[in-house]
Formats: C-alpha cells, sequence, structure tokens
C-alpha cells in the first residue's frame, strides 16, 4: 500500500494511499460478519481477556495495514451489528447507509463548528438545517437552536436557558452575572417518574440537586398524570417552594409514552413556568402524516430535544435543542477574542459558539442534511410508519397469547412485555438468546423483570417478529 502518510495533502502518492486506505477498510468491515446476528454470542469474560491481550501502546508502531488486519479479526467480529434485524433491545439505530458515508467526510475534514473560520461551509450548512427545523416543528421566525452531542446535552441546555429566563423573568435575577439567587434551594423541576435520567443529572450540574426535581405520578399508559401534577405544583408553592420548569416527554424510554403537551402548557403558563419537550425518542413522528399527531404540538413548548440518532437512524451523536425564542440561548454567550470577535456579526460571519454549551463540535449537521437529501420527507415516513406499525402488530400478537402480559400499548415502537412464568425465567431468555445472537432489551415494571423490544429497523417485518416469538416460547 505504501507508508502510511501522516496527514492528508495534496500530494498524488498520499491522496491514492488514503483512498486505499478508506478501500481496505471498507472491505474489512464487509468480511468480518457473514450472517444476521446481532452479537457473536462470546462470553463476557472470554471477550475481555482476548482484548487486554491486544496490549496498549506499542514501542514502534506496526502500521496501517497490520493494525486493520487485527481489528478486522479480533474486534469487529464482536461488535454489536445494528442494523441486524435480531437487535432490538435499546434507542439505538442502525445508521443509514448514506450517513455513514457522511462520518467519513465528517472526520476526514476535521471543521469544528465553534468559529466561522473553523469552519465556513459547516456554520452555514448547520444554520440553514437549524431554520428549516425550527418550521418543521412549527416554530415561528424568532426560533433558533443549535446541534449538541445528545439528548442529556440537549435536555441540559433547555433546562440551564429556562432557568436564566424564570429566575430574570420572575425573580429579577441574572443567573448568569450573579450564579444562583438566594432562594435557589426552592427551585423545583416537574418531569414523569418514568422520563430519562438527564433531568436529575441536569439538576445536580445546575447547583440544584437531585431533590429539586419533582417526579410526577403517571397514568396506567405512563403519562404524566395531568390533575396530580397540576396539584403538586399547587402544594408546592403554598409550601414556599418555587415550580420554575416542567418537561414533557414525547416518548419515554421504556414506553414510548407521550405526556400532553397541551395540557401540561396550560399549567406552566397559569404558574408561569417554563416548558421543555424531551423528544429525544418521539421527534421522529414529524415525518410521519399518519402518525404525527401522535406527538402533539410541540411548538407550545419553550424548548424541544430531537435526537436524529434514534429514529432518524442517524449515526451517533447527533441531536439538536430547538427555542421558541432565540433570546433563551444568550444565557450561553460569552466573547472571547480568538473565538467570537464583536466585529464578526458586522462583517457577516457567524460564530456558533454563541449559542452552545460546547467549544468544539463535530460537523453533524452533514449528517442530517445528506440523509434527508437522500430519502426526502417521504422515505423517512416510510421508515417511521414501519416502525410504528411493527410495534403495533407485536403488541396485538402478544396479548392475544396467554404466554405473555403486555401491560402498556405503544405509541412509538416499543414494547414492554414479559413471559408469565416470572422473574428469572424472563431474565434467562434474555440471556440465552444473546447467546444465540439475538439481543433484546430488559427493564422493570412495577418491582417485576420485563423483556423489551424497540423495534426501529425498516428491515424487520412481521416474519422476523414471529420467529422471535416462537423462540421466546420455546425457551421458556
Amino acid at each position: 500500500m505504501g507508508k502510511t502518510p501522516v496527514i492528508l495533502s495534496a500530494d498524488a502518492e498520499t491522496k491514492e494511499v488514503f483512498r486505499r486506505m478508506i478501500a481496505d477498510t471498507a472491505d474489512a468491515i464487509i468480511r468480518s460478519y457473514d450472517d444476521n446476528t446481532a452479537y457473536s454470542g462470546k462470553d463476557v469474560y472470554k471477550l475481555r481477556e482476548d482484548l487486554n491481550r491486544l496490549g496498549f501502546l506499542p514501542e514502534k508502531g506496526t502500521g496501517f495495514e497490520e493494525t486493520l488486519s487485527t481489528v478486522e479479526k479480533d474486534i469487529m467480529p464482536h461488535l454489536l451489528r445494528t442494523w441486524s434485524t435480531m437487535y432490538m433491545p435499546h434507542l439505538h439505530a442502525p445508521a443509514l447507509t448514506e450517513t455513514i458515508a457522511s462520518e467519513l467526510i465528517i472526520g476526514t475534514f476535521n471543521d469544528s463548528m465553534d468559529s466561522w473560520d473553523q469552519g465556513p461551509a459547516a456554520t452555514e450548512i448547520e444554520e440553514n438545517m437549524i431554520h428549516g427545523l425550527v418550521k418543521l416543528f412549527g416554530f415561528g421566525p424568532e426560533a433558533d437552536g443549535t446541534f449538541t452531542s445528545g439528548g442529556t446535552q440537549s435536555n441540559m441546555a433547555a433546562i440551564i436557558a429556562g432557568r436564566d429566563w424564570f429566575c430574570k423573568k420572575h425573580l429579577n435575577w441574572d443567573v448568569k452575572l450573579n450564579g444562583l439567587p438566594s432562594c435557589y434551594g426552592k427551585l423545583r423541576l416537574y418531569t414523569s417518574e418514568v422520563s430519562h435520567f438527564s433531568m436529575d443529572k441536569t439538576c445536580h450540574v445546575m447547583g440544584l440537586g437531585y431533590n429539586s426535581v419533582r417526579k410526577l405520578p403517571i397514568d396506567s399508559r405512563c403519562k404524566v398524570d395531568i390533575e396530580k401534577f397540576e396539584e403538586m405544583v399547587k402544594q408546592d408553592i403554598d409550601d414556599g417552594l418555587i415550580p420554575f420548569c416542567a418537561v414533557a416527554t414525547i416518548g419515554t424510554t421504556d414506553y414510548g409514552s407521550i405526556d400532553d403537551v397541551a395540557a401540561m402548557r396550560r399549567i406552566c403558563d397559569k404558574y408561569g413556568m417554563f416548558l421543555h419537550a424531551d423528544a429525544s425518542y418521539g421527534s421522529g413522528l414529524v415525518m410521519s402524516s399518519r402518525y404525527r399527531s401522535r406527538m402533539g404540538d410541540l411548538s407550545l413548548c419553550d424548548s424541544v430535544t430531537v435526537d436524529f440518532h434514534k429514529m432518524f437512524l442517524l449515526p451517533i451523536s447527533c441531536s439538536v435543542v430547538l427555542f421558541r425564542e432565540k433570546s433563551m440561548q444568550e444565557c450561553f454567550e460569552l466573547h472571547a477574542d480568538y473565538l467570537n470577535r464583536e466585529e464578526d456579526e458586522e462583517e457577516g460571519y457567524i460564530n456558533l459558539v454563541d449559542k452552545s454549551l460546547q467549544t468544539t463540535r463535530r460537523f453533524d449537521a452533514l449528517k442530517v442534511f445528506m440523509s434527508f437529501r437522500t430519502r426526502g420527507k417521504d422515505g423517512f415516513a416510510s421508515i417511521i410508519d414501519t416502525a410504528v406499525e411493527n410495534a403495533d402488530y407485536f403488541y396485538s400478537r402478544l396479548i392475544a397469547d396467554p404466554v405473555f402480559i403486555a401491560p402498556v400499548k405503544p405509541e412509538i415502537s416499543s414494547v414492554v412485555f414479559a413471559v408469565i412464568d416470572g422473574d428469572e425465567a424472563n431474565k434467562n431468555i434474555r440471556k440465552r438468546l444473546m447467546d444465540e445472537g439475538t439481543v433484546i432489551g430488559q427493564t422493570s415494571k412495577d418491582g417485576k423483570v420485563m423483556l423489551k423490544f424497540t423495534l426501529l429497523n425498516p428491515a424487520l417485518t412481521h416474519d422476523h417478529i414471529d420467529k422471535v416469538i416462537d423462540r421466546i416460547k420455546a425457551l421458556r
């Protein structure tokens, strides 16, 4: 192949060596699997022992060819094959083929999204995608947003902005300049008892602590109980506490349950609270004409989290946080002469660090751009509709079979269920399936072990689902 170049250049030989490196890598990936299993089934201790033998940092490098050979032989066969129809445990999607190609472009050029001069075209494409996304989700011309590393960071950015907005509007206090107000220990955030743990993490990071998070009771469909939500807010106010934010979950991690955004908006308006929608999961419904109404009107919210590495099938990581008012992002703005000089704006340059928690960021917007251009809205609608309809089919099979219990009817593509034989039987089924190369999820409900299918893969058919059901019954 020739000596591995240190970096790319315009040199013809370097270009040719790089082309062959990429081609050889693609060939190695393709050779590394020859069936549809999701995992090799290798025992955890044996895998750890074998991989530990590979070592850490050799005194002298082995060169690219030998390194790639080692990765192909010892690592790739035991990676999860997320595209497998036998992989369905988590909100962990297979990647669209064009977005795998986009990752090569992102990694090769290595643009950074903090200042225009570190990513000129990248900055402009990201801005175009954000402007399109706010319209797609129903926001007006004053809306804005930014790409983030994932749902946790998007939720964190939204809640920080919500806290600062609340303190300025209702307490006449500038957190950005002065830190937390003296009453910070009374601030309270409200979120479903089955919402994502990033709400708790965020309140810890903000200095409010886990105890500032009020977990809202849920109904039989695992949605926030609206009556009890308002009762809790009223009681907390009577007790001298300060409700500042509520989070509507648009697709809970386990059940895919969708909170009533309109009802939560009414309560937030009544008590002066910020409303955030964690639509990390359910935001994909925006592409479906059949099922979009299930997610409610997210434009009623002050901010929305959208994850593209879930229902949109983009490679990890790719998320955005959208704000109804662009001014809500001002809490992240801080000038540094080496990044976002004040004169840049006058000269037409956009420095995206002004609205992000992060400084260095990848050009993840390219993945969205390439997938949107490649598939179009109709292509994504087909992907989303398939996921929802597969979950409906699986649920219908479960409730018709006395061997299974399925406590919550799916709204998106997650189905929680169990065989009736008890906790140990369900644990054993999951482990036995993984040994055979089929990976499903495990969770709990009402103190009992449950199994979970998260059906994101558009290649899944009813026949695939039927075969897994039959195998589960055989393993009882």
